[in-house]
């Protein structure tokens, strides 16, 4: 089981291209790898309706999935500080937004 992370979209639900950039400019930019359980091109932008993104981060990958309110961001090799640290600068990503 992974260790997730939920964030709360109080202020509307931002682009996946709005995150992107945040994680980019905040220097970590996220390496697209699978969308909606398809194997995808490392700087697709996944369309509109999406419902789970993984990403790949130096540290591990990072797995975001829309809910009803909420992005939860997960991570499954949950005794590595540098994953769980990976989950975290994306969940504040989203946060800045949501």
């Amino acid at each position: 089981m992974g260790v997730e992370r939920v964030v709360p979209l109080t202020g509307g639900e931002p682009t996946w291209a709005a995150v992107a950039g945040e994680l980019a400019r905040t220097g970590d930019p996220p390496v697209v790898r699978m969308i909606d359980g398809q194997p995808a091109f490392p700087d697709e932008v996944p369309a509109d309706g999406w419902r789970e993104v993984r990403v790949s981060f130096p540290a591990g990958m990072v797995t975001i999935r829309r809910q009803s309110g909420a992005w939860a961001c997960v991570v499954w090799g949950t005794d590595d500080p540098a994953l769980l640290a990976a989950r975290d600068r994306v969940a504040e990503a989203i946060a800045v937004f949501g």
